[in-house]
C-alpha cells in the first residue's frame, strides 16, 4: 500500500464484517446461549443445589471462576470446570 492510498468502506460493509467476525467467534468458542447467561451467586447455587459457601470453595480450588460486572459477582455455566471423578 502506498502512503497516499485511500480506502473507502461503507457502513453496510463494516456492519457485514462485524457480523461475520462475531459469528466466527461464537462458532469457534463452542459456547451455547446458556453458557453465556449470567447468574447471581444465589441463582447459581440454587441451580446446582449447593450453598454459596460451596461456590466460594470451588473458586478457591480453581473449579469455578467469577465474572464481575459493575462490582457485583456473577457466574456463567462456562465458568464451571467439570471435575472428573
Amino acid at each position: 500500500m502506498s502512503p497516499n492510498m485511500q480506502l473507502v468502506i461503507t457502513a453496510a460493509d463494516l456492519k457485514e464484517f462485524a457480523l461475520s467476525v462475531a459469528n466466527e467467534v461464537m462458532n469457534s468458542s463452542g459456547n451455547s446461549k446458556e453458557d453465556d447467561t449470567l447468574y447471581s451467586p444465589d441463582e447459581f447455587a440454587r441451580k446446582h443445589h449447593v450453598s454459596k459457601s460451596t461456590l466460594w470453595r470451588w473458586r478457591q480450588a480453581g473449579i469455578l471462576t467469577q465474572t464481575k460486572v459493575g462490582g457485583k459477582v456473577y457466574y456463567r455455566e462456562s465458568n464451571l470446570k467439570l471435575v472428573e471423578e
